[in-house]
């Protein structure tokens, strides 16, 4: 950047300018609800966060994707008739890299890796078996094959051979079922085929969240599919899989959580790229999004505690429930317990969904974020199911306090949806805006100017088609943020001189206008 002192006189007084109106609108954070997590949640939230000095929403999302994760394959909850659906959860957190999201997960996780081992041991004499039974099913079927390629060069029938090879192939051994839960960075093909043919509750928990948003050479066909597919696995839909060059098959009665962390600029980065998409198809709607202030630069060493008592509980009862026989049917597809709600918290429920309904409508405080907005009585409801099901297992309905709990965690992740959507994810216009206003600003300080040629903007700026950089420049104008001189076929267009350093500076340095 240049020298301000050097580049004060070469702007026009501010007040010469209206005030720049901003791009977007800053919606101050609220406090997240702590105390309305059921007691067990809480405590151990409050353990972990004391420790390792994490935001509190990156600490609790990590509670409740565990939460979401142990419970999902034993309830679905009822919401009305033929209204009901799964418990699993989707966290969204946008942190940077070092705010220990992985550090929290594995405090919260830990219990369900035990039990992926545990289960994993329990399994071996079982695998072994299979291995046996394959090796020797593969051998009658070389020897059938074979005996029907001699029977054909021969000119022998063959009708018996093929009646054989059929009836074998029925009777095929089946891989056994081994709980695999936690997913990584597993692609969305090995995702589906691992619900389909391994486990079908799992968890995908990253805090790199470009396997799920999409890498860097994907196509917006290939974001558009994976995007589609995890609403549909969000919803408890059945997958059919097609393959070309290999096995297809079929997801069904498959439930899935998904907790992210994603940093702001790689956030951007896909919008920018896949444009309406994630939007569009309402894939992010179904996530509780949590945007929390860093607390890196304000966490003194502390020593660990010698003992975690609320942690251990919390893991105790998540032990528990994964300790439970999971409800699976000869197809392999999850036969969740439907979990209902109290008249108490149907009543609250539906006040809830009326009350955030009403303000969907045009002009309302959450027409911009409808589609988030939505799909908040659903989160609010899957979350008192979790609720529910840690405090009183899967034999009473949800209770009024539960929900209410629930409620307001949803209300909370709703606000901080509109904060993100307000400032960050913006319509396609406002973001290309964003984006020129951002370079048009570091360009003039770096040349000590206020004014850029339409044409080096076009050339050099982050907009590279004539439509776009026009839109761009009427949405600045119309904010007070540039100006646009007209010379013939020369178009320049003029900062405001507010939105620069360097005028700032002579604006606080009267003096080198002779004015004192």
């Amino acid at each position: 950047m240049s020298d301000p002192v050097l580049c004060v006189d070469n702007f026009p007084p501010v007040d010469n300018w209206p005030d720049p109106q901003p791009l977007t609108a800053k919606i101050e954070p609220e406090a997240y609800p702590l105390n309305s997590l059921p007691d067990t949640i809480r405590e151990a939230v409050k353990e972990v966060a004391g420790f390792v000095k994490a935001p509190v929403p990156l600490v609790a999302s990590s509670a409740l994707a565990a939460l979401s994760l142990a419970c999902q394959a034993h309830i679905d909850v009822k919401r009305a008739e033929k209204l009901h659906g799964p418990v699993g959860l989707f966290l969204l957190t946008i942190a940077d890299s070092g705010e220990r999201k992985s550090t929290c997960d594995s405090f919260f996780t830990k219990v369900i890796r035990d039990y992926e081992a545990e289960q994993a041991e329990a399994s071996k004499p079982v695998i072994e078996k299979y291995n046996a039974d394959i090796s020797a099913w593969e051998a009658k079927r070389e020897g059938i094959l074979s005996a029907i390629k001699s029977a054909g060069a021969k000119g022998s029938p063959t009708d018996e051979l093929q009646n054989d090879l059929t009836q074998l192939q029925q009777d095929k051994p089946e891989p056994p079922r081994v709980p695999r839960l936690i997913y990584a960075d597993a692609t969305p093909e090995a995702l589906t085929y691992g619900l389909a043919k391994t486990w079908p509750s799992a968890g995908v928990v990253s805090s790199e969240a470009g396997t799920v948003l999409g890498s860097h050479g994907m196509g917006k066909d290939s974001v558009m599919r994976n995007l589609a597919m995890l609403n549909q696995l969000w919803d408890g839909a059945s997958l059919a899989i097609d393959r070309r060059t290999s096995e297809s098959f079929t997801v069904q009665g498959a439930r899935l959580t998904v907790v992210l962390q994603v940093q702001e600029p790689t956030l951007r980065e896909f919008f920018n790229k896949s444009g309406a998409l994630a939007r569009g198809t309402g894939f992010l709607a179904r996530f509780l999004v949590a945007w929390p202030a860093s607390t890196q630069g304000f966490r003194p060493f502390t020593e660990a505690p010698a003992n975690w008592p609320a942690l251990a509980a919390f893991n105790q009862r998540l032990a528990a429930i994964l300790s439970q026989p999971e409800p699976i049917d000869d197809d392999g597809a999850l036969t969740p317990t439907m979990l209902d709600m109290s008249p108490e918290a149907k009543r609250a429920w539906m006040e809830y969904h009326d009350a955030i309904e009403l303000e969907l409508a045009s002009g309302g405080e959450l027409h911009d974020v409808r589609d988030v907005a939505s799909k908040s009585a659903d989160n609010a409801v899957r979350l008192a199911a979790l609720f529910q099901m840690l405090e009183h297992g899967m034999n009473s309905p949800i209770s009024q306090d539960n929900f209410g709990r629930a409620g307001n965690i949803a209300a909370w992740h709703l606000s901080e949806a509109k904060r993100f959507f307000g400032e960050l994810a913006l319509p396609v216009e406002l973001a290309d805006a964003v984006r020129l206003d951002n370079w048009l600003i570091e360009h003039c300080e770096n040349k000590c100017t206020h004014t850029v040629g339409k044409s080096v903007a076009l050339q050099y700026g982050p907009l590279r088609k004539k439509e776009s950089i026009d839109a761009a420049i009427r949405e600045l104008e119309e904010l007070d943020r540039v100006q646009v001189r007209r010379d013939g076929k020369r178009i320049t267009l003029l900062i405001n001189p507010a939105l620069l350093d360097f005028a700032n500076a002579k604006a606080a340095n009267p003096a080198k206008d002779g004015v004192i």
